[in-house]
């Protein structure tokens, strides 16, 4: 891959992240944004909220499916090419899904429209990674990390207040159209700072096999976890649909095993480092899944607050997801990549821990407290954790991992959800089954039953906080030859 025109011109490598943090800005924004517009999206088309759900499920189905086939391809054609591609079809996609519902098809055309969207979304999320590990010098990685990553988080702030004013005093379709404008500069910049490269075809030609099987097992993995609760855990389609998964994922490993120039190089887990430190950002995104789904609804259940403030008190973790990435990005060089990860576990667990200890009469504060050292740690962590990862395999493989790690901070979430919601109700049951509170019993008992639901589910992310901690410390660093040259030219020069 080549290296910026710009050379070593901080001008010309600001650009160039600002390009790479739009990417994950709109990702994020488009999670959040939407998520608050589907009661009114249901209101507009008069359907249930099981039926728009699909809004968000169909995007989340088609962007899992093809992160993996776009991270390969990525490596072959250049970064570049699947970047702007990608922004023109997230962007796009954006206008069909605001436009198209009301000329042809209603419901279903916004459904198919996010599927589409979807493609572009998986498109740029699955090379930003790879262009900051590929373009951006060793001294500003860290750096450049920690700016997409504060991009990301100040998506997920501002997503659901955006949404609900646009939705309130415009419509449900300006959740789509706000994407356009930055979707024309993301692609008016990206053409001018992200730099070319010549097609690196591999060595069999692109695996077609691996990418059906990987979009197949991939998509229906996310759908049995994600339509699991409301089809029924033992109905036809979702046991059938678990059966494809496993079928099509063991096929999938054991086809990329086997081929010469895989979708997926599962060799490489066998190196006991990456292997771990892989598992460490699975783990990081499952422990947060259950706080970022169910504390809404403690919120909401327990202290009857309402939506915009519930969304509002939820935001201090974005937040402090912001102030943590700065600080890890300044101090990433001086303190290194693992160190950040061990410190950044101290206020996880012990935010993590303050969640189990929620109860009917907990302040205002306390949660915000909690959810404060809960984003600190997740800020300290995500960024040195991802550049491990990427920094201990070749440059030439970089699209392929960077597409994992966009993997494994997607899927973890969706699965998550599933997990944490389980532990909640089957906690719920058994709570008040030996206390013997019913339906009759007074509203107060009940509520504090359910409170103590989610300090169950919540343990499980003390649990998972703990794993992670003692994964960081056995985890020693290692950087591939293509960016250790990088860092002893970086050690020479500042001597």
């Amino acid at each position: 891959m080549e290296t910026p025109d710009s050379g070593r011109n901080k001008k010309g490598f600001g650009l160039l992240i600002l390009s790479i943090s739009l990417a994950t800005f709109m990702a994020s924004l488009d999670g959040t944004i939407v998520n608050i517009a589907l009661p009114a999206i249901s209101e507009s088309f008069n359907i249930s909220t099981t039926t728009v759900s699909w809004v968000a499920t169909s995007y989340l189905l088609v962007m899992v499916g093809c992160l993996l086939v776009f991270g390969k391809i990525s490596d072959t054609i250049g970064y570049k090419r699947i970047f702007l591609a990608g922004f023109a079809i997230f962007t796009l996609g954006s206008l069909f899904c605001g436009i198209l519902p009301e000329i042809i098809l209603g419901f279903p055309s916004l459904v198919l429209s996010r599927m589409f969207q979807a493609v572009g979304g998986a498109m740029i999320m699955s090379v930003a990674a790879a262009m900051v590990s590929t373009y951006i010098p060793m001294e500003q990685k860290g750096k450049a990390m920690s700016i997409i990553m504060l991009f990301a988080a100040l998506g997920t702030a501002i997503g659901p207040t955006i949404g609900g004013i646009l939705t309130q005093y415009l419509s449900w379709h300006w959740i789509f159209f706000i994407n356009v404008p930055v979707g024309i500069f993301a692609i008016l910049l990206g053409a001018k700072v992200i730099p070319a490269s010549q097609p690196v075809p591999g060595p069999g030609g692109f695996d077609r096999l691996g990418a059906g099987l990987a979009f197949i097992g991939l998509t229906s993995l996310v759908f049995v976890v994600a339509e699991g609760e409301s089809l029924g855990w033992t109905s036809p389609v979702i046991l059938g649909t678990a059966i494809l998964a496993m079928v099509t994922l063991a096929w999938f490993v054991l086809h990329e095993l086997g081929t010469a120039d895989p979708l997926l190089d599962f060799h490489l887990f066998r190196n006991r480092n990456f292997f771990l430190t892989n598992l460490l950002l699975c783990l990081v995104f499952l422990s947060f899944s259950g706080i970022n789904y169910l504390l809404p609804f403690y919120l909401e259940y327990v202290h009857s607050y309402d939506t915009s403030t519930a969304g509002l008190i939820m935001t201090s973790l974005s937040f402090a997801m912001m102030v943590a990435g700065l600080i890890a990005g300044v101090t990433f060089n001086r303190v290194g990549a693992l160190r950040l990860c061990i410190l950044a576990c101290i206020p996880l667990i012990i935010g993590y821990y303050m969640m189990t200890q929620l109860h009917v009469y907990t302040s205002t504060g306390f949660v915000v407290g909690s959810l404060a050292l809960i984003g600190f740690g997740l800020g300290l962590i995500v960024t040195p954790a991802t550049t491990m990862i990427m920094m201990a395999v070749s440059k030439t493989k970089a699209g392929m991992i960077s597409s994992l790690t966009s993997l494994e901070r997607t899927a973890p979430l969706t699965i998550g959800i599933a997990i944490f919601n389980l532990i909640l109700i089957e906690g719920v049951i058994r709570i008040a089954r030996n206390y013997a509170v019913t339906m009759e019993s007074p509203a107060d008992i009940q509520v504090q039953v359910l409170s103590a639901g989610f300090d169950l589910a919540f343990v499980l992310s003390v649990v998972l906080g703990v794993v992670i901690l003692v994964l960081a410390l056995v985890i020693k660093e290692e950087i591939h030859p293509d960016y250790a040259e990088e860092e002893k030219s970086l050690t020479v020069d500042s001597l």
